[in-house]
């Protein structure tokens, strides 16, 4: 909030902010932008200086090294007499009772105790900041990090140990300089800490290593490529990419474009020549990645493959205790013991539904300052109550198990044959492969011999037209379905 005693001037400061946050978002991209802007609100003017104020000693100490120029021509765009921009702390200004004159003499002298991290999650941040800022890579920005994305934060139990042990000696110095597996290939359902794995590696490497680490989710991989190519900086682009020690590529499942994927093909194999380390995460193992040739699909299973599981109630018990401990720190509320045991005992999801859930409880509390009673916690988080993760069906199950129940060989349903003996039995493996996975009409096609989208559209209406009329088949496929999802 403007604080309208000090400032001066007829300017609606706001507004302001607004439209330099818009060109802001046109020059550094809108991820860029929202990760190092969005938390920053006006304090005050005061002759030719704009007050700003953050909420974090590391955003501070950011924004001053990467971004004070950049704001100062904007500001002075909108305001012809601005010349300087003060970025401020909120709570340090709240504490602190100096006139600005004195706070800014005060920042000048002590410049460095000031901007000193207290935690390593925040040393981690930092390292990776600098190091980003200081690799000359101006056509590659990697993909912020999360602060709390660290190995000390992260939760092990019998399901994910072998990633994570395998993501911490990749990301701590070896003995030796030589990488014991490559590439490394993490996939789980959503919400098991694959992008927390990924992120911890990344603060990890450059913070130990000193390493060369650029980490971008496939989305921001494909943007960078096209907007290099559209800026005609391809090959300079393919140049940095290639300099850079340690790969870390998030959602692999989400690569598109016959370009894009050929180029990271490309990539992929020039950095596993050189012995540099790739490092991917996905939701489903190598062998399921639909958009990518076979060789890639072969390369990445060549290497050591971890899927992360669900979790048991001791880690999603530690999970909320340490999301609870976090957020104590920024607001004042109190769940005990007894709730957390109660909400790691009954949402059995995942982990992005145990934070959903602790977060409604401290909402709640907050905003109708009342207690927390059992009987209310079972109303907040009913719907995230006993919500297990569906069993992920595979379409090569879904064959063998219609081949068996049909006695028909498995290369007959992918085969060109069409008698009326393979027919029925590869249209219930297509629609159940259309039912009970979230592959598209011609991926399946392409997982039955390479057939049109439209094939599978009629063995699915086909299907659906026999259950109705026919309640014997309607059970038949009904026990195939609970077989597959037993």
């Amino acid at each position: 909030m403007l604080n309208t005693e000090i400032v001066t001037h007829d300017y609606n400061h706001n507004e302001i902010w607004t439209k330099i946050l818009a060109r802001l978002k046109a020059e550094l991209g809108e991820d860029i932008c929202n990760s190092w802007f969005a938390r920053v609100k006006i304090a005050k003017q005061e002759a030719d200086t704009v007050y700003l104020t953050v909420p974090t000693r590391f955003l501070k100490n950011w924004l001053d090294t990467h971004y004070l120029e950049t704001l100062i021509g904007h500001w002075s765009q909108e305001i012809s007499n601005i010349g300087n921009v003060i970025i401020e702390v909120r709570d340090a200004t709240r504490a602190n009772k100096k006139t600005p004159a004195a706070a800014q003499n005060s920042t000048n002298n002590n410049v460095k105790a000031t901007n000193e991290p207290k935690t390593a999650a925040e040393r981690a941040q930092i390292a990776w900041a600098t190091a980003q800022s200081s690799n000359g890579n101006n056509i590659i920005e990697s993909s912020p990090l999360d602060s709390r994305y660290t190995f000390d934060n992260f939760v092990i139990c019998s399901s994910n140990e072998l990633g994570h042990a395998a993501a911490l000696q990749l990301a701590k110095p070896a003995e030796q300089n030589v990488v014991a597996f490559n590439p490394f290939y993490i996939h789980s359902s959503v919400g098991l800490g694959k992008t927390h794995l990924l992120q911890a590696i990344a603060h990890e490497s450059v913070n130990a290593k000193k390493l060369n680490v650029l980490y971008l989710t496939a989305e921001k991989f494909m943007y960078h490529f096209v907007t290099a190519i559209t800026s005609k900086n391809a090959l300079n682009f393919k140049e940095k990419l290639r300099s850079i020690d340690v790969l870390i590529v998030d959602d692999m499942q989400f690569l598109q474009g016959p370009v894009v994927k050929r180029e990271f093909s490309h990539l992929l194999n020039t950095m596993l020549d050189a012995g540099r380390q790739v490092i991917v995460a996905a939701d489903c193992p190598p062998s399921e990645l639909e958009n990518l040739d076979e060789r890639t699909k072969s390369r990445f299973s060549g290497g050591l493959v971890a899927e992360l599981g669900g979790f048991d109630r001791n880690a999603r018990y530690e999970i909320l205790k340490q999301r609870a401990n976090y957020l104590s720190k920024q607001a004042l509320f109190t769940l005990n013991d007894d709730v957390l045991e109660y909400v790691s005992t009954v949402v059995n999801s995942n982990g992005r539904d145990l934070e959903g859930a602790l977060t409604r409880l401290i909402a709640h509390q907050q905003l109708t300052k009342s207690a927390i009673s059992m009987d209310m916690i079972q109303k907040i988080i009913q719907d995230l109550v006993n919500v297990s993760t569906p069993r992920s069906v595979k379409i090569e199950e879904i064959q063998r198990l219609v081949a068996k129940h049909y006695n028909v060989p498995k290369t007959d349903l992918l085969s060109a044959r069409r008698s009326r003996a393979i027919v029925r039995p590869r249209q219930v493996a297509m629609y159940l492969s259309k039912t009970l996975t979230l592959r598209s009409l011609p991926e399946i096609g392409r997982r039955f011999g390479g057939r049109d989208h439209t094939t599978v559209l009629h063995a699915v209406r086909k299907v659906e037209e026999l259950r109705s009329e026919d309640s014997v088949f309607a059970s038949e496929i009904d026990n195939l379905r609970r077989m597959l999802l037993e």
